[in-house]
């Protein structure tokens, strides 16, 4: 049904006169005539009567009046629920404890009136998620974004916003848990553990390269389940360790006495990336753009990223 026939309809039926509906709705009165017999068309009813003093509603006019009004109240409401700023901002993270969900959480905080919906897209690559975002299925996604600026759809903005500093987490008895710093040379023959590394997956491209750089003996093998399962695993073994993000939020027990221990000379870091559309005006998103900018930590002078990052 054509709304604007129904506002039309509602407009004459207030004022009683085609000529004032055409007044308040700043269209020619042969519109309003024309949007009124189009809808009496469609309902196959008529729902006005002229008079010597404008126009009344015809029984079935009367019918139909109350449910006119809901109609219009229920597009409104639909419209509101879309237009910028009237709607949740849906942002994708890749984990929620990640670097970009402890950022988006500060941004909260910093903002607590701001209305944000925060998701994790399930089995979702890098291209799954930057369709999603095409698609307008999400307002944006953080990602670390291998592809180069060619092969992004139209309209897809992918902007370099949060190094994320790689370190070592070890359990007591690991042979480099009493290590203040360490180098990336220095893990060469240690096994280390990141379970769930999908094929094709943007994190697999940064740890092969990473791998292949440094020597590493990333092992995947197992399933992943879970941060917490791979915590237990590591607390009480001396041959195993994994990577984790610097501003990865992750807790355990004291008795499992696990070790985080900072990666220099060099420092490699996680590209992380905001990804939008750059047609979208939702205001939250600009805000939380400017919020990135401005606290975006300095990179580290030696830190080391994957050759794909200086594609962009």
């Amino acid at each position: 049904m054509d709304i604007d026939a129904v506002r039309t309809l509602l407009a004459v039926a207030d004022t009683g006169q085609f000529q004032e509906a055409a007044v308040d709705l700043r269209i020619s009165q042969q519109a309003v005539s024309k949007r009124v017999a189009n809808l009496e068309r469609s309902l196959g009813v008529t729902l006005f009567t002229r008079t010597a003093r404008g126009v009344r509603l015809t029984v079935d006019g009367q019918a139909f009046l109350p449910h006119a009004r809901e109609l219009l109240r229920a597009a409104e409401r639909a419209a509101a629920s879309v237009r910028p700023g009237d709607r949740a901002l849906r942002v994708d993270v890749l984990n929620r404890r990640s670097a970009p969900a402890e950022a988006l959480h500060r941004f909260y905080r910093a903002h607590p009136g701001i209305d944000l919906d925060v998701v994790t897209l399930p089995d979702a690559n890098v291209e799954a998620a930057i369709e999603a975002v095409h698609a307008g299925e999400i307002d944006a996604s953080f990602r670390a974004v291998p592809l180069p600026a060619r092969e992004l759809p139209d309209g897809i903005l992918v902007e370099r916003v949060l190094d994320d500093p790689l370190q070592l987490l070890v359990g007591a008895a690991h042979p480099l848990a009493a290590a203040a710093t360490l180098t990336p040379d220095d893990l060469a023959g240690h096994r280390i553990w990141i379970p769930g590394i999908r094929p094709g997956a943007e994190w697999a491209a940064y740890y092969d390269e990473l791998t292949e750089a440094f020597d590493l003996r990333i092992d995947a093998i197992g399933p992943n389940f879970g941060s917490a399962a791979l915590l237990d695993a590591i607390a009480d073994a001396a041959d195993v360790a994994t990577l984790v993000g610097s501003g990865d939020r992750h807790v355990w027990p004291a008795t499992q006495d696990l070790r985080r221990i900072p990666l220099h000379g060099p420092t490699p870091v996680y590209p992380h990336s905001f990804v939008h559309r750059t047609d979208n005006r939702h205001p939250t998103l600009t805000a939380l753009r400017r919020h990135l900018v401005a606290t975006r930590p300095a990179r580290p002078s030696d830190s080391w990223e994957p050759s794909w990052v200086g594609r962009r």
